[in-house]
């Protein structure tokens, strides 16, 4: 196997710090999908294919219910666009960070998750570590892990015997503990507490079914008008 060239090595020891709370995260919460994969009928075959394919963890979380139910293709349809709606804005909030990197581009973009973009926003590369080699290996390593868990929680599956209800809420966990993070951060603030009005004022008018879309759509809108006038 071929060794890594120097300045490769030196982005991967950069990147493995920042990506440990991710690290944790991750294999709790890919364990909890395998889990849950396995108590539906599904192996750690297919909690791993999904994982390395599609990639979108809580996505995922909501897949195991499409699995189970009567398969109604518009219905998967319009919930994936609601469950992943955020990425876009995620997309083009890093289109600078991404300009120029190359091949690496492709597959910074299908890793690009919540906890990742979270990662990649607020962490510059150290001095002397390529850009495209660090956004590479952060991403790839919340990769593996995500992958890792899921394995190990389909493997894991056979033995438990507790109810697993519920178990699929450590991902709104995980979503909450990554806000209050974003919040120490005093720049991150009025853009945090807006993104959150905005959640809530969606939720008060169009319902929990309902207001990821326009949730969305009022925190783009009130994002661009704070740019405008310099408030984010």
């Amino acid at each position: 196997m071929e060794r890594l060239k120097p300045n490769k090595t030196a982005a991967l020891r950069a990147a493995f710090p920042v990506t440990v709370p991710v690290m944790t995260g991750y294999l709790c919460l890919g364990m909890a999908f395998g889990v849950l994969m396995k108590t539906n009928g599904y192996g750690a075959l297919w909690s791993g294919l999904m994982s390395l394919l599609c990639f979108a963890g809580s996505m995922q979380f909501v897949t195991i219910t499409l699995l189970t139910a009567v398969f109604d293709p518009l219905q998967a349809f319009l919930l994936s666009v609601m469950v992943n709606a955020r990425h876009i804005f995620y997309g083009l909030a890093v289109l600078d960070k991404y300009k120029g990197l190359g091949k690496a581009r492709g597959f910074l973009i299908f890793a690009l998750t919540d906890e990742s973009f979270s990662l990649v926003s607020s962490v510059e590369p150290p001095a002397g570590v390529e850009r495209k080699d660090f956004y590479f290996w952060l991403s790839l390593l919340n990769y593996l892990y995500w992958v890792g868990g899921s394995v190990l929680g389909g493997l894991a599956g056979s033995l438990i015997t507790f109810d697993t209800t519920g178990m699929d809420f450590a991902l709104t966990a995980l979503f909450v503990v990554l806000f209050i993070e974003q919040l120490k951060k005093k720049e991150n603030r009025a853009a945090g507490l807006a993104g959150a009005a905005c959640a809530a004022a969606a939720l008060a008018v169009f319902g929990a079914d309902n207001l990821v879309i326009p949730a969305m759509v009022l925190i783009l809108l009130t994002l661009l008008g704070g740019r405008k006038k310099q408030w984010f």
